[in-house]
């Protein structure tokens, strides 16, 4: 067992904790923690974009392309 300090975010001590030796023992995957770092970054965002429908949309009632010959469905 190794004893790790837990620090705060302004840099100071805050606990103490016990933690298996081979833990520490593990080489270090920087990509693995950059992606979960990445994903925490992520997730604290606020999702709130917002597009508007076509009923949304200001302008006529001009239908948008006609009903037969172009191929979409």
């Amino acid at each position: 067992m190794a004893i790790v300090e837990i620090i705060g975010r302004d840099g100071s001590k805050v606990e103490e904790r016990a933690v298996a030796g081979d833990i520490l023992d593990a080489p270090l995957r920087r990509h693995l923690l950059y992606e979960v770092v990445k994903m925490q970054l992520a997730c604290r965002r606020r999702g709130t974009a917002y597009t508007k429908t076509r009923g949304e949309v200001r302008g006529g009632g001009r239908k948008p392309w006609r009903q037969k010959g172009t191929g979409r469905a």
